[in-house]
Protein backbone atom coordinates (compact mmCIF):
# COMPACT_ATOMS: atom_id res chain seq x y z
CA UNK A 1 0.00 0.00 0.00
CA UNK A 2 1.15 3.61 -1.07
CA UNK A 3 1.94 5.76 1.96
CA UNK A 4 1.67 9.33 1.61
CA UNK A 5 3.01 12.25 3.59
CA UNK A 6 0.71 14.77 5.13
CA UNK A 7 2.92 17.14 4.13
CA UNK A 8 4.85 17.93 0.69
CA UNK A 9 8.16 17.54 -0.22
CA UNK A 10 10.10 21.01 1.57
CA UNK A 11 11.40 23.50 -0.23
CA UNK A 12 14.93 23.19 -1.52
CA UNK A 13 17.34 25.32 -3.95
CA UNK A 14 16.97 22.64 -6.94
CA UNK A 15 13.14 22.68 -6.89
CA UNK A 16 13.41 25.99 -8.90
CA UNK A 17 16.27 25.68 -11.50
CA UNK A 18 15.70 26.99 -14.51
CA UNK A 19 13.24 24.71 -17.19
CA UNK A 20 12.68 22.09 -14.52
CA UNK A 21 9.22 22.68 -13.76
CA UNK A 22 8.78 22.99 -17.88
CA UNK A 23 10.01 19.63 -18.18
CA UNK A 24 7.62 18.09 -15.58
CA UNK A 25 5.02 20.13 -17.57
CA UNK A 26 6.04 18.30 -20.78
CA UNK A 27 6.18 15.21 -19.34
CA UNK A 28 2.52 15.36 -17.75
CA UNK A 29 3.19 15.86 -13.57
CA UNK A 30 1.00 16.19 -11.86
CA UNK A 31 -2.92 15.39 -11.94
CA UNK A 32 -2.03 12.87 -15.07
CA UNK A 33 0.92 11.57 -13.40
CA UNK A 34 3.44 11.26 -15.90
CA UNK A 35 6.22 11.65 -14.02
CA UNK A 36 7.73 12.04 -10.54
CA UNK A 37 10.82 12.70 -8.73
CA UNK A 38 12.61 9.67 -7.26
CA UNK A 39 15.52 8.42 -5.32
CA UNK A 40 18.59 10.57 -3.98
CA UNK A 41 17.05 14.27 -4.35
CA UNK A 42 13.69 12.86 -2.90
CA UNK A 43 15.54 11.41 -0.24
CA UNK A 44 18.27 13.98 0.69
CA UNK A 45 16.20 16.19 0.63
CA UNK A 46 13.81 15.09 3.38
CA UNK A 47 17.29 14.96 5.12
CA UNK A 48 18.02 18.73 4.65
CA UNK A 49 21.16 17.34 2.53
CA UNK A 50 22.12 19.96 -0.36
CA UNK A 51 21.45 17.85 -3.87
CA UNK A 52 23.65 17.94 -6.75
CA UNK A 53 21.70 15.44 -9.44
CA UNK A 54 17.91 15.79 -9.62
CA UNK A 55 16.29 12.19 -11.26
CA UNK A 56 12.59 11.97 -12.89
CA UNK A 57 10.61 8.75 -13.59
CA UNK A 58 8.09 8.69 -15.92
CA UNK A 59 4.94 6.53 -17.53
CA UNK A 60 6.51 7.46 -21.33
CA UNK A 61 8.63 5.30 -22.79
CA UNK A 62 12.21 6.46 -24.45
CA UNK A 63 10.65 7.35 -27.89
CA UNK A 64 7.92 9.21 -26.09
CA UNK A 65 9.76 11.13 -23.83
CA UNK A 66 12.28 12.03 -26.75
CA UNK A 67 9.89 13.29 -29.23
CA UNK A 68 8.03 15.37 -26.09
CA UNK A 69 11.30 16.84 -25.11
CA UNK A 70 12.70 17.56 -28.58
CA UNK A 71 8.94 19.64 -29.35
CA UNK A 72 9.59 21.35 -26.05
CA UNK A 73 12.93 22.94 -27.35
CA UNK A 74 14.50 20.62 -24.48
CA UNK A 75 17.78 19.35 -25.34
CA UNK A 76 18.19 15.59 -25.09
CA UNK A 77 20.55 12.70 -25.21
CA UNK A 78 20.05 8.97 -25.10
CA UNK A 79 22.47 8.44 -22.82
CA UNK A 80 21.00 4.80 -21.51
CA UNK A 81 18.12 4.11 -23.77
CA UNK A 82 18.47 0.41 -23.61
CA UNK A 83 17.20 1.02 -20.33
CA UNK A 84 14.98 3.58 -20.43
CA UNK A 85 16.62 6.58 -19.75
CA UNK A 86 17.64 9.58 -21.38
CA UNK A 87 18.90 12.99 -20.49
CA UNK A 88 17.44 16.44 -20.30
CA UNK A 89 19.93 19.17 -20.66
CA UNK A 90 18.21 22.39 -19.03
CA UNK A 91 20.67 25.82 -18.94
CA UNK A 92 23.45 23.53 -19.17
CA UNK A 93 22.64 21.12 -16.45
CA UNK A 94 21.60 17.43 -17.51
CA UNK A 95 18.13 15.67 -15.72
CA UNK A 96 17.95 11.94 -16.70
CA UNK A 97 14.32 10.46 -17.02
CA UNK A 98 13.66 6.97 -17.04
CA UNK A 99 11.11 4.74 -18.30
CA UNK A 100 9.21 2.90 -15.40
CA UNK A 101 10.82 -0.65 -15.47
CA UNK A 102 10.44 -3.80 -14.20
CA UNK A 103 13.47 -6.78 -14.28
CA UNK A 104 12.25 -9.31 -16.65
CA UNK A 105 15.72 -11.01 -15.64
CA UNK A 106 19.08 -10.54 -13.62
CA UNK A 107 21.86 -12.50 -12.95
CA UNK A 108 23.94 -10.23 -10.31
CA UNK A 109 26.31 -7.92 -12.39
CA UNK A 110 23.53 -6.58 -15.01
CA UNK A 111 19.33 -6.66 -15.45
CA UNK A 112 17.29 -6.88 -18.82
CA UNK A 113 14.46 -4.88 -18.21
CA UNK A 114 11.11 -4.06 -19.08
CA UNK A 115 8.43 -0.87 -19.17
CA UNK A 116 5.84 -0.33 -17.32
CA UNK A 117 3.08 1.62 -16.02
CA UNK A 118 3.23 0.83 -12.95
CA UNK A 119 4.80 3.09 -10.06
CA UNK A 120 4.67 0.19 -7.62
CA UNK A 121 7.03 -2.72 -10.21
CA UNK A 122 9.34 0.49 -10.59
CA UNK A 123 9.76 0.70 -6.64
CA UNK A 124 10.14 -2.82 -6.25
CA UNK A 125 13.32 -3.31 -8.36
CA UNK A 126 15.31 -0.62 -6.34
CA UNK A 127 17.54 -1.61 -3.96
CA UNK A 128 16.61 0.30 -0.66
CA UNK A 129 13.33 1.78 0.97
CA UNK A 130 15.02 5.38 1.18
CA UNK A 131 15.81 5.20 -2.00
CA UNK A 132 12.49 4.44 -3.44
CA UNK A 133 10.55 7.63 -2.58
CA UNK A 134 8.81 9.62 -5.37
CA UNK A 135 7.63 13.03 -5.16
CA UNK A 136 5.17 15.25 -7.17
CA UNK A 137 6.77 17.47 -9.02
CA UNK A 138 4.17 20.41 -8.94
CA UNK A 139 2.62 19.82 -5.48
CA UNK A 140 5.34 17.69 -3.64
CA UNK A 141 3.42 14.95 -2.13
CA UNK A 142 5.60 12.06 -1.71
CA UNK A 143 4.57 8.41 -2.44
CA UNK A 144 6.10 5.30 -0.40
CA UNK A 145 5.61 2.13 -1.33
CA UNK A 146 8.02 -0.11 0.89
CA UNK A 147 8.30 2.24 3.89
CA UNK A 148 11.08 4.26 2.99
CA UNK A 149 10.09 7.31 4.99
CA UNK A 150 9.27 5.21 8.38
CA UNK A 151 13.37 4.00 7.67
CA UNK A 152 14.44 7.54 6.27
CA UNK A 153 13.35 8.73 9.62
CA UNK A 154 14.65 5.38 11.89
CA UNK A 155 18.02 6.46 9.85
CA UNK A 156 17.46 2.44 8.36
CA UNK A 157 19.23 1.04 5.54
CA UNK A 158 16.88 -1.68 4.41
CA UNK A 159 16.96 -3.63 1.34
CA UNK A 160 13.69 -3.70 -0.08
CA UNK A 161 12.01 -7.59 -0.25
CA UNK A 162 14.09 -10.20 0.80
CA UNK A 163 17.61 -9.18 1.15
CA UNK A 164 18.90 -12.04 -0.57
CA UNK A 165 17.09 -12.26 -3.57
CA UNK A 166 17.98 -8.36 -3.94
CA UNK A 167 21.52 -9.22 -3.28
CA UNK A 168 21.43 -12.44 -5.87
CA UNK A 169 19.45 -9.64 -8.47
CA UNK A 170 22.94 -7.43 -8.27
CA UNK A 171 25.92 -8.35 -6.47
CA UNK A 172 27.17 -4.88 -6.22
CA UNK A 173 24.23 -3.80 -3.55
CA UNK A 174 26.78 -5.59 -0.73
CA UNK A 175 28.55 -3.07 -1.08
CA UNK A 176 25.96 -0.04 -1.66
CA UNK A 177 24.57 -1.44 1.69
CA UNK A 178 27.42 -0.56 3.82
CA UNK A 179 28.03 2.92 2.10
CA UNK A 180 24.54 3.74 2.24
CA UNK A 181 24.39 3.12 6.23
CA UNK A 182 27.64 4.74 6.12
CA UNK A 183 26.33 7.65 4.74
CA UNK A 184 23.08 7.87 6.46
CA UNK A 185 22.53 4.85 8.85
CA UNK A 186 22.38 5.15 12.49
CA UNK A 187 21.72 1.11 14.01
CA UNK A 188 22.55 -1.45 11.62
CA UNK A 189 19.77 -3.13 9.60
CA UNK A 190 20.73 -7.16 10.93
CA UNK A 191 19.17 -8.57 8.15
CA UNK A 192 20.59 -6.65 5.63
CA UNK A 193 24.20 -7.30 7.12
CA UNK A 194 23.42 -11.06 7.84
CA UNK A 195 22.34 -11.48 3.80
CA UNK A 196 25.67 -9.42 2.81
CA UNK A 197 27.66 -11.50 4.90
CA UNK A 198 26.31 -14.88 3.59
CA UNK A 199 26.60 -13.67 -0.36
CA UNK A 200 30.12 -11.82 -0.07
CA UNK A 201 31.40 -14.17 -2.13
CA UNK A 202 29.20 -12.90 -4.53
CA UNK A 203 31.45 -9.95 -4.85
CA UNK A 204 33.95 -11.81 -6.77
CA UNK A 205 31.42 -12.12 -9.71
CA UNK A 206 31.81 -8.25 -10.43
CA UNK A 207 34.35 -6.53 -12.54
CA UNK A 208 37.09 -4.80 -10.93
CA UNK A 209 36.30 -1.41 -11.80
CA UNK A 210 32.26 -1.45 -10.20
CA UNK A 211 34.06 -2.72 -7.30
CA UNK A 212 36.27 -0.03 -7.02
CA UNK A 213 33.91 2.42 -7.40
CA UNK A 214 31.90 1.77 -5.03
CA UNK A 215 34.48 1.55 -2.49
CA UNK A 216 36.54 4.62 -3.03
CA UNK A 217 32.93 6.17 -2.20
CA UNK A 218 32.42 4.40 0.64
CA UNK A 219 36.19 5.59 2.05
CA UNK A 220 35.16 9.25 2.41
CA UNK A 221 31.86 8.31 3.93
CA UNK A 222 31.16 10.02 7.25
CA UNK A 223 31.26 6.54 8.65
CA UNK A 224 33.48 5.15 6.86
CA UNK A 225 35.72 4.08 9.90
CA UNK A 226 33.43 1.86 11.86
CA UNK A 227 31.81 0.33 8.86
CA UNK A 228 35.23 -0.67 7.23
CA UNK A 229 36.29 -2.57 10.30
CA UNK A 230 32.79 -3.94 10.59
CA UNK A 231 33.31 -5.06 6.88
CA UNK A 232 36.06 -6.38 7.46
CA UNK A 233 35.37 -7.77 11.16
CA UNK A 234 32.27 -10.04 8.82
CA UNK A 235 34.88 -11.10 6.00
CA UNK A 236 33.13 -9.76 3.04
CA UNK A 237 35.93 -8.43 1.32
CA UNK A 238 37.94 -11.95 1.83
CA UNK A 239 36.64 -13.27 -1.57
CA UNK A 240 38.16 -9.98 -3.61
CA UNK A 241 40.52 -7.93 -1.23
CA UNK A 242 41.74 -10.46 1.24
CA UNK A 243 44.87 -8.23 2.44
CA UNK A 244 42.89 -6.01 4.52
CA UNK A 245 42.69 -7.07 7.98
CA UNK A 246 41.93 -5.06 11.45
CA UNK A 247 45.51 -3.81 11.85
CA UNK A 248 44.37 -2.41 8.43
CA UNK A 249 41.60 -0.98 9.85
CA UNK A 250 42.94 0.21 13.12
CA UNK A 251 45.55 2.54 10.52
CA UNK A 252 42.54 4.05 8.58
CA UNK A 253 40.75 5.45 12.44
CA UNK A 254 44.10 6.74 12.97
CA UNK A 255 44.09 8.46 9.49
CA UNK A 256 41.07 9.72 10.25
CA UNK A 257 42.20 11.12 13.24
CA UNK A 258 45.05 12.87 11.71
CA UNK A 259 42.87 14.37 8.31
CA UNK A 260 40.40 15.70 11.46
CA UNK A 261 42.95 17.38 13.54
CA UNK A 262 44.77 18.70 10.60
CA UNK A 263 41.70 20.08 8.57
CA UNK A 264 42.14 18.19 5.86
CA UNK A 265 39.46 16.61 3.60
CA UNK A 266 39.35 12.83 3.53
CA UNK A 267 40.65 11.19 0.43
CA UNK A 268 39.73 7.79 -1.29
CA UNK A 269 43.23 6.93 -1.90
CA UNK A 270 44.85 7.92 0.85
CA UNK A 271 42.76 6.11 2.89
CA UNK A 272 43.07 3.37 0.70
CA UNK A 273 47.03 3.34 1.61
CA UNK A 274 45.79 3.17 5.13
CA UNK A 275 43.90 0.15 4.70
CA UNK A 276 46.42 -2.24 2.36
CA UNK A 277 49.94 -3.62 4.12
CA UNK A 278 52.56 -1.35 1.75
CA UNK A 279 53.74 -4.91 -0.19
CA UNK A 280 50.66 -5.14 -1.39
CA UNK A 281 50.02 -1.70 -2.58
CA UNK A 282 50.67 -1.54 -6.35
CA UNK A 283 49.21 -5.30 -6.66
CA UNK A 284 45.51 -4.11 -4.97
CA UNK A 285 45.80 -1.48 -7.33
CA UNK A 286 46.17 -3.14 -10.29
CA UNK A 287 43.44 -5.43 -9.38
CA UNK A 288 41.23 -2.42 -7.85
CA UNK A 289 41.92 -1.45 -11.90
CA UNK A 290 42.81 1.91 -10.86
CA UNK A 291 44.26 4.80 -13.12
CA UNK A 292 48.42 4.19 -13.77
CA UNK A 293 48.35 8.30 -11.76
CA UNK A 294 46.07 6.43 -8.85
CA UNK A 295 48.36 3.39 -8.51
CA UNK A 296 51.28 5.86 -8.38
CA UNK A 297 49.95 7.46 -5.49
CA UNK A 298 48.47 4.99 -3.45
CA UNK A 299 51.91 2.89 -3.47
CA UNK A 300 54.28 6.25 -2.70
CA UNK A 301 51.21 7.28 0.21
CA UNK A 302 53.27 3.87 1.94
CA UNK A 303 56.74 4.76 1.50
CA UNK A 304 56.75 6.45 4.61
CA UNK A 305 57.76 10.63 5.56
CA UNK A 306 61.54 10.00 5.30
CA UNK A 307 63.85 11.62 7.67
CA UNK A 308 64.26 15.34 5.50
CA UNK A 309 61.18 17.16 7.30
CA UNK A 310 57.81 17.58 6.02
CA UNK A 311 58.92 21.08 3.02
CA UNK A 312 62.22 18.34 2.02
CA UNK A 313 59.45 15.43 1.44
CA UNK A 314 56.93 17.75 -0.38
CA UNK A 315 59.66 18.40 -2.76
CA UNK A 316 60.54 15.38 -4.13
CA UNK A 317 57.56 13.87 -3.51
CA UNK A 318 54.98 16.73 -4.55
CA UNK A 319 52.37 18.23 -2.08
CA UNK A 320 50.23 15.90 -1.89
CA UNK A 321 52.15 12.70 -2.15
CA UNK A 322 54.11 14.01 0.99
CA UNK A 323 50.53 15.11 2.52
CA UNK A 324 49.63 11.74 2.14
CA UNK A 325 52.63 10.08 3.60
CA UNK A 326 53.17 12.48 6.65
CA UNK A 327 49.21 12.12 7.42
CA UNK A 328 49.85 8.35 7.06
CA UNK A 329 52.69 7.93 9.59
CA UNK A 330 51.23 10.18 12.13
CA UNK A 331 53.10 13.08 11.53
CA UNK A 332 51.37 16.89 11.28
CA UNK A 333 51.60 18.66 7.47
CA UNK A 334 51.05 21.90 8.93
CA UNK A 335 54.06 23.24 7.38
CA UNK A 336 52.87 22.38 3.64
CA UNK A 337 50.34 24.93 3.99
CA UNK A 338 50.11 27.06 0.92
CA UNK A 339 53.50 26.18 0.33
CA UNK A 340 54.47 25.18 -3.10
CA UNK A 341 58.10 23.40 -3.39
CA UNK A 342 60.65 25.99 -5.38
CA UNK A 343 62.80 25.54 -8.09
CA UNK A 344 66.37 24.45 -7.51
CA UNK A 345 67.90 28.45 -8.50
CA UNK A 346 70.77 27.32 -10.22
CA UNK A 347 71.47 25.49 -13.73
CA UNK A 348 74.03 23.12 -15.04
CA UNK A 349 75.24 26.01 -17.30
CA UNK A 350 76.70 28.31 -14.27
CA UNK A 351 78.30 25.14 -13.15
CA UNK A 352 80.14 25.02 -16.83
CA UNK A 353 80.39 28.69 -16.25
CA UNK A 354 82.53 27.79 -12.82
CA UNK A 355 84.88 25.12 -14.95
CA UNK A 356 83.39 21.79 -15.07
CA UNK A 357 82.83 19.84 -17.98
CA UNK A 358 79.86 19.12 -19.09
CA UNK A 359 78.34 15.64 -18.58
CA UNK A 360 78.54 13.55 -15.40
CA UNK A 361 80.62 15.72 -13.16
CA UNK A 362 77.81 18.66 -13.90
CA UNK A 363 74.93 16.01 -13.04
CA UNK A 364 76.26 14.91 -9.46
CA UNK A 365 77.62 18.47 -8.70
CA UNK A 366 73.91 19.27 -9.10
CA UNK A 367 72.76 16.56 -6.85
CA UNK A 368 75.27 17.92 -4.44
CA UNK A 369 74.02 21.54 -4.72
CA UNK A 370 70.71 20.19 -4.46
CA UNK A 371 71.22 17.94 -1.52
CA UNK A 372 72.64 20.74 0.24
CA UNK A 373 69.78 23.37 -0.64
CA UNK A 374 67.38 20.96 0.53
CA UNK A 375 68.68 20.46 3.88
CA UNK A 376 69.46 24.17 4.45
CA UNK A 377 65.35 24.68 4.25
CA UNK A 378 65.90 26.12 0.19
CA UNK A 379 68.15 29.06 0.87
CA UNK A 380 68.16 31.73 -1.59
CA UNK A 381 69.95 32.16 -5.11
CA UNK A 382 73.02 33.84 -3.29
CA UNK A 383 73.36 30.99 -0.96
CA UNK A 384 72.86 28.35 -2.81
CA UNK A 385 75.83 30.11 -5.56
CA UNK A 386 77.88 29.89 -2.28
CA UNK A 387 77.34 26.22 -1.80
CA UNK A 388 77.76 26.11 -5.72
CA UNK A 389 81.56 27.43 -5.62
CA UNK A 390 81.96 24.95 -2.56
CA UNK A 391 81.12 22.19 -4.50
CA UNK A 392 82.75 23.13 -7.74
CA UNK A 393 86.03 23.71 -5.62
CA UNK A 394 86.10 20.45 -4.37
CA UNK A 395 85.00 18.59 -7.53
CA UNK A 396 88.53 20.65 -9.58
CA UNK A 397 90.37 19.91 -6.64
Amino acid sequence: MTAMLTLPLPDAPWRSWPGLDRLAAVLDAGALDGARFVGGAVRDTLLGVSVADVDIATRHVPDTVIARLKAAGIRVVPTGIDHGTVTAVLDGRPIEVTTLRRDVSTDGRRATVAFTDDWREDAARRDFTMNALYADPLTGAIQDYFGGLADLAARRVRFIGDPLQRIAEDHLRILRFFRFHARFGEAIDAEGLAACEARANDLMALSRERIASEFLKLLVTPAAVPVMALTIDRGIWRAVLPEMDAEGAARLARLADAEAKAGIVADPIRRLAALVPPPFADAIGARLKLSNLQRRRLVTATAGPGAEGPRALAYRAGTEGATDRLLLAGEDPAALAGWQPPALPITGGALVERGLHKGPAVAAALRQIETRWIAEGFPDAERVATIADSVVAEALA
